[in-house]
Protein backbone atom coordinates (compact mmCIF):
# COMPACT_ATOMS: atom_id res chain seq x y z
CA UNK A 1 0.00 0.00 0.00
CA UNK A 2 1.41 3.37 -1.03
CA UNK A 3 2.25 5.71 1.85
CA UNK A 4 0.61 9.11 1.74
CA UNK A 5 3.05 12.06 1.76
CA UNK A 6 3.20 13.85 5.10
CA UNK A 7 3.14 17.66 4.96
CA UNK A 8 4.06 19.92 7.88
CA UNK A 9 2.25 23.27 7.74
CA UNK A 10 3.72 26.01 9.94
CA UNK A 11 1.71 29.24 10.06
CA UNK A 12 0.58 31.43 12.95
CA UNK A 13 -2.80 32.17 11.31
CA UNK A 14 -5.40 29.53 12.30
CA UNK A 15 -7.60 30.25 9.27
CA UNK A 16 -4.71 29.65 6.89
CA UNK A 17 -3.73 26.41 8.64
CA UNK A 18 -7.32 25.15 8.54
CA UNK A 19 -7.75 25.99 4.85
CA UNK A 20 -4.49 24.26 3.87
CA UNK A 21 -5.28 21.29 6.10
CA UNK A 22 -8.72 20.69 4.56
CA UNK A 23 -7.53 21.16 0.98
CA UNK A 24 -4.44 18.96 1.19
CA UNK A 25 -6.23 16.24 3.17
CA UNK A 26 -8.91 16.15 0.46
CA UNK A 27 -6.15 15.50 -2.08
CA UNK A 28 -4.61 12.54 -0.28
CA UNK A 29 -1.98 14.08 2.00
CA UNK A 30 -1.38 13.58 5.69
CA UNK A 31 -1.21 17.07 7.18
CA UNK A 32 0.50 18.02 10.45
CA UNK A 33 -0.14 21.53 11.77
CA UNK A 34 2.03 23.85 13.85
CA UNK A 35 1.22 27.38 14.98
CA UNK A 36 4.86 28.41 15.19
CA UNK A 37 8.48 27.34 14.98
CA UNK A 38 8.65 25.95 18.53
CA UNK A 39 5.75 23.57 17.87
CA UNK A 40 7.29 22.63 14.51
CA UNK A 41 10.64 21.75 16.09
CA UNK A 42 8.88 19.45 18.55
CA UNK A 43 6.94 17.77 15.75
CA UNK A 44 10.08 17.29 13.67
CA UNK A 45 11.81 15.52 16.56
CA UNK A 46 8.98 12.99 16.74
CA UNK A 47 7.71 12.71 13.15
CA UNK A 48 9.27 12.35 9.71
CA UNK A 49 7.76 14.68 7.12
CA UNK A 50 8.14 14.72 3.35
CA UNK A 51 7.70 18.47 2.95
CA UNK A 52 7.47 21.52 5.21
CA UNK A 53 5.35 24.52 4.25
CA UNK A 54 6.70 27.48 6.22
CA UNK A 55 5.28 30.96 6.66
CA UNK A 56 8.10 33.51 6.63
CA UNK A 57 6.55 36.11 8.94
CA UNK A 58 5.73 34.53 12.29
CA UNK A 59 6.08 35.92 15.80
CA UNK A 60 9.17 34.70 17.60
CA UNK A 61 11.33 32.50 15.40
CA UNK A 62 10.59 33.26 11.76
CA UNK A 63 10.29 30.86 8.84
CA UNK A 64 13.83 31.53 7.61
CA UNK A 65 15.38 30.40 10.89
CA UNK A 66 13.18 27.30 10.95
CA UNK A 67 14.04 26.50 7.31
CA UNK A 68 17.73 26.74 8.12
CA UNK A 69 17.25 24.34 11.05
CA UNK A 70 15.32 21.87 8.87
CA UNK A 71 17.90 22.00 6.09
CA UNK A 72 20.75 21.40 8.56
CA UNK A 73 19.05 18.39 10.14
CA UNK A 74 17.09 16.75 7.33
CA UNK A 75 16.37 16.51 3.63
CA UNK A 76 12.61 17.07 3.38
CA UNK A 77 11.23 19.50 0.84
CA UNK A 78 10.71 23.12 1.90
CA UNK A 79 8.28 25.64 0.43
CA UNK A 80 8.22 29.16 1.85
CA UNK A 81 5.06 31.27 2.12
CA UNK A 82 6.17 34.83 1.39
CA UNK A 83 4.65 38.28 1.21
CA UNK A 84 3.21 38.91 -2.26
CA UNK A 85 5.66 41.67 -3.20
CA UNK A 86 8.77 40.57 -1.29
CA UNK A 87 11.56 39.64 -3.68
CA UNK A 88 13.93 39.72 -0.70
CA UNK A 89 11.97 36.94 1.03
CA UNK A 90 12.27 34.77 -2.07
CA UNK A 91 16.01 35.34 -2.40
CA UNK A 92 16.72 34.65 1.28
CA UNK A 93 14.61 31.50 1.21
CA UNK A 94 16.40 30.14 -1.83
CA UNK A 95 19.80 30.94 -0.34
CA UNK A 96 18.88 28.99 2.79
CA UNK A 97 17.95 26.01 0.62
CA UNK A 98 14.19 26.19 0.17
CA UNK A 99 12.93 24.23 -2.84
CA UNK A 100 10.27 26.73 -3.82
CA UNK A 101 8.17 29.65 -2.61
CA UNK A 102 4.62 30.85 -3.07
CA UNK A 103 3.27 34.34 -2.40
CA UNK A 104 0.34 35.08 -0.11
CA UNK A 105 -2.53 35.22 -0.82
CA UNK A 106 -2.40 32.12 -2.99
CA UNK A 107 -4.80 29.86 -4.84
CA UNK A 108 -4.88 26.42 -3.15
CA UNK A 109 -4.64 24.81 -6.59
CA UNK A 110 -1.29 26.54 -7.19
CA UNK A 111 -0.07 25.47 -3.76
CA UNK A 112 -1.02 21.88 -4.55
CA UNK A 113 0.84 22.04 -7.87
CA UNK A 114 3.97 23.43 -6.18
CA UNK A 115 3.87 20.74 -3.50
CA UNK A 116 3.49 17.96 -6.07
CA UNK A 117 6.33 19.40 -8.15
CA UNK A 118 8.74 19.45 -5.19
CA UNK A 119 7.71 15.94 -4.13
CA UNK A 120 8.31 14.65 -7.67
CA UNK A 121 11.84 16.02 -7.56
CA UNK A 122 12.39 14.41 -4.17
CA UNK A 123 10.81 11.03 -4.94
CA UNK A 124 13.98 9.57 -6.47
CA UNK A 125 16.28 10.80 -3.71
CA UNK A 126 18.01 7.91 -1.90
CA UNK A 127 17.37 7.11 1.78
CA UNK A 128 20.01 7.77 4.40
CA UNK A 129 21.75 4.47 3.71
CA UNK A 130 24.92 3.66 1.84
CA UNK A 131 23.95 3.05 -1.81
CA UNK A 132 25.49 0.57 -4.19
CA UNK A 133 28.33 1.84 -6.33
CA UNK A 134 27.25 3.26 -9.67
CA UNK A 135 28.65 2.05 -12.99
CA UNK A 136 31.75 3.84 -14.31
CA UNK A 137 30.93 7.05 -16.11
CA UNK A 138 27.94 7.85 -13.90
CA UNK A 139 30.09 9.45 -11.22
CA UNK A 140 31.17 12.90 -12.36
CA UNK A 141 33.99 14.84 -10.66
CA UNK A 142 32.59 18.28 -9.90
CA UNK A 143 35.15 20.66 -8.44
CA UNK A 144 36.06 19.36 -4.99
CA UNK A 145 33.12 16.92 -5.05
CA UNK A 146 31.79 13.93 -7.00
CA UNK A 147 28.26 13.83 -8.38
CA UNK A 148 26.71 10.34 -8.48
CA UNK A 149 24.00 10.53 -11.15
CA UNK A 150 22.41 7.18 -10.33
CA UNK A 151 22.34 7.45 -6.54
CA UNK A 152 21.48 11.19 -6.70
CA UNK A 153 24.27 12.01 -4.26
CA UNK A 154 26.96 14.64 -4.00
CA UNK A 155 30.00 13.60 -1.99
CA UNK A 156 33.31 15.15 -1.08
CA UNK A 157 36.46 13.56 -2.46
CA UNK A 158 36.84 11.54 0.76
CA UNK A 159 33.33 10.09 0.34
CA UNK A 160 31.41 12.20 2.87
CA UNK A 161 27.90 13.22 1.86
CA UNK A 162 27.42 16.86 0.88
CA UNK A 163 23.77 17.86 1.51
CA UNK A 164 21.93 19.16 -1.55
CA UNK A 165 18.30 19.84 -2.35
CA UNK A 166 16.44 18.05 -5.13
CA UNK A 167 16.57 21.18 -7.30
CA UNK A 168 20.33 21.54 -6.72
CA UNK A 169 20.88 17.94 -7.80
CA UNK A 170 18.78 18.47 -10.93
CA UNK A 171 20.82 21.56 -11.83
CA UNK A 172 24.12 19.72 -11.32
CA UNK A 173 22.83 16.79 -13.38
CA UNK A 174 21.77 19.11 -16.22
CA UNK A 175 25.23 20.69 -16.26
CA UNK A 176 27.11 17.40 -15.87
CA UNK A 177 25.30 15.81 -18.82
CA UNK A 178 26.15 18.78 -21.06
CA UNK A 179 29.84 19.58 -20.38
CA UNK A 180 31.53 22.52 -22.14
CA UNK A 181 28.15 23.75 -23.34
CA UNK A 182 26.55 27.06 -22.38
CA UNK A 183 23.11 26.62 -20.86
CA UNK A 184 20.85 29.64 -20.51
CA UNK A 185 18.85 30.28 -17.36
CA UNK A 186 15.65 29.34 -19.19
CA UNK A 187 17.21 26.04 -20.32
CA UNK A 188 18.33 25.26 -16.79
CA UNK A 189 14.87 26.04 -15.40
CA UNK A 190 13.38 23.66 -17.95
CA UNK A 191 15.98 20.90 -17.51
CA UNK A 192 15.67 21.04 -13.72
CA UNK A 193 11.89 20.61 -13.98
CA UNK A 194 11.19 23.97 -12.40
CA UNK A 195 8.27 26.16 -13.42
CA UNK A 196 8.65 28.46 -16.42
CA UNK A 197 11.24 31.14 -15.89
CA UNK A 198 10.43 34.75 -15.18
CA UNK A 199 12.87 37.31 -16.68
CA UNK A 200 13.20 38.84 -13.22
CA UNK A 201 13.44 35.51 -11.40
CA UNK A 202 16.96 35.07 -9.99
CA UNK A 203 16.34 31.59 -8.63
CA UNK A 204 18.90 29.97 -10.96
CA UNK A 205 21.60 32.52 -10.07
CA UNK A 206 20.92 32.04 -6.37
CA UNK A 207 21.02 28.25 -6.59
CA UNK A 208 24.19 28.26 -8.70
CA UNK A 209 25.84 30.50 -6.08
CA UNK A 210 24.76 28.08 -3.35
CA UNK A 211 26.05 25.08 -5.33
CA UNK A 212 29.38 26.81 -5.93
CA UNK A 213 29.88 27.20 -2.20
CA UNK A 214 29.67 23.40 -1.98
CA UNK A 215 31.69 22.26 -5.01
CA UNK A 216 34.21 24.97 -5.86
CA UNK A 217 37.64 25.25 -4.23
CA UNK A 218 37.18 29.03 -4.34
CA UNK A 219 33.53 30.02 -4.93
CA UNK A 220 34.64 33.58 -5.72
CA UNK A 221 36.71 32.21 -8.62
CA UNK A 222 34.64 29.28 -9.93
CA UNK A 223 36.38 26.76 -12.14
CA UNK A 224 33.82 23.94 -12.47
CA UNK A 225 30.73 26.09 -13.12
CA UNK A 226 31.67 29.04 -15.28
CA UNK A 227 29.51 32.10 -15.80
CA UNK A 228 29.17 32.91 -19.48
CA UNK A 229 28.42 36.62 -19.34
CA UNK A 230 25.14 37.55 -20.94
CA UNK A 231 24.38 33.91 -21.78
CA UNK A 232 24.24 31.53 -18.80
CA UNK A 233 26.44 28.87 -17.21
CA UNK A 234 28.82 26.12 -18.37
CA UNK A 235 30.21 23.04 -16.63
CA UNK A 236 33.93 22.67 -17.37
CA UNK A 237 35.29 19.21 -16.42
CA UNK A 238 38.63 19.05 -14.62
CA UNK A 239 40.26 17.24 -17.56
CA UNK A 240 39.37 20.14 -19.84
CA UNK A 241 40.70 22.69 -17.37
CA UNK A 242 44.02 20.90 -16.95
CA UNK A 243 44.36 20.02 -20.61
Amino acid sequence: METKPRILVVDDEPDVREMIDEYLAAHGFIVVLAGGAADARTILKETDVDLALLDVNMPGEDGFSLARHIREHGDCGIIMLTAASSVVDRIVGLEIGADDYIAKPFDPRELLARIRSVLRRLCNAPPDTKPQMSPPGRQVPFGRCVLDLDARRLTSLDGADVPITAMEFDLLKALAERPNRTLTRDQLLDLAHNRDGDPFDRSIDIRIARIRRKVEEDPAKPEAIKTIRGAGYMFVPASRRSG
